[in-house]
């Protein structure tokens, strides 16, 4: 089939807007792909969750009878260490669970007043 001259100006004009469109939607549109919009949900969803655990970590805490000497050893732990700490004290556990939530570990060490003597 021949494409009239007067015309592909035409297409090729549509074809250059459409790629300019693409490129900028999906660079300063905010568009993105199904994939990453999962990715971002799954994300906010485990960030949301570790959030309303947190409470339930601290009372955790609360009801140690072993609480003293597992903060006092939290405490001495350097920071970076410090969630291994709240894994091994079974705080970061949950009830269910087969292991500590490392996640939840770390948001559980923002909640402790570790700073008090």
């Amino acid at each position: 089939m021949t494409t009239p001259e007067w015309l592909k100006p035409g297409i090729y004009g549509t074809l250059l807007g459409a790629a300019f469109v693409g490129i900028v939607g999906f660079s300063w549109g905010g568009w993105m792909t199904g994939g990453g919009a999962e990715e971002m949900a799954n994300k906010m969803a485990q960030e949301e969750v570790i959030a309303a655990l947190v409470p339930v970590c601290l009372e955790m805490y609360r009801t140690d009878n072993e609480r003293i000497a597992k903060l006092a050893t939290i405490r001495e732990a350097s920071s970076f260490k410090r969630r291994d700490a709240v894994m091994e004290a079974g705080w970061a556990t949950m009830p269910g669970s087969n292991g500590p939530n490392r996640d939840l570990a770390k948001a559980c060490i923002e909640g402790l007043d570790l700073d008090e003597s």
